[in-house]
């Protein structure tokens, strides 16, 4: 559905009107504000598995914003700092409740692929819940129009919501 939404907009986007330079008008060019995040129960390993996927150039302008130094999460000059940039931001946006009871995310990494960074995280040695609540602030700080989409699996039952700035809470029964 999302890579048609995607296709949608490319074939639109040459009906818009252009700059001077040729180009579209930037907020033409990426009219949609949206992450995609992930929610797996893994029962034979008995882990919470998380993944965030950002738009690449919507994630570094947030996080330039709050660190106040340049960040470029395709060719990092330095790792480690991106990481923990990466880390921090999204355990302060993602906060999860496992049957009413809250649990700490750890960090797996990141990595780019085409146009998004997708950020991992698991949460170790749980049993697979009834009940995940889920508090979704990625990047609303920068964005008045941000979309969280979430996708959340345990027990091969898949179940999705989608999150609009300023709406911020979902809860998954299972």
């Amino acid at each position: 559905m999302v890579i048609l939404l995607y296709k949608w907009l490319f074939l639109l986007s040459a009906f818009l009107p252009k700059g001077n330079d040729g180009r579209l008008p930037h907020d033409a060019r990426h009219p949609l504000y949206v992450s995609v995040t992930e929610i797996n129960h893994n029962a034979a390993d008995k882990n919470l598995e998380i993944s965030c996927k950002i738009f690449t150039d919507d994630f570094e302008k947030t996080l330039t914003s709050i660190y106040h130094t340049k960040v470029d999460l395709t060719a990092p000059a330095n790792k480690p700092l991106a990481d923990k940039m990466v880390m921090e931001y999204i355990k302060s946006h993602l906060l999860l409740k496992l049957d009413n009871k809250a649990v700490t995310l750890s960090f797996v990494g990141f990595e780019k692929e085409n146009d998004a960074v997708w950020s991992y995280f698991e949460v170790q040695n749980t049993v697979a819940p009834k009940k995940i609540d889920v508090v979704n602030t990625i990047l609303y700080e920068s964005y008045e129009k941000q979309m969280n989409m979430m996708h959340v699996t345990v027990g091969g039952n898949r179940k999705s919501y989608r999150l609009n700035n300023p709406d911020k809470e979902a809860s998954f029964q299972f």
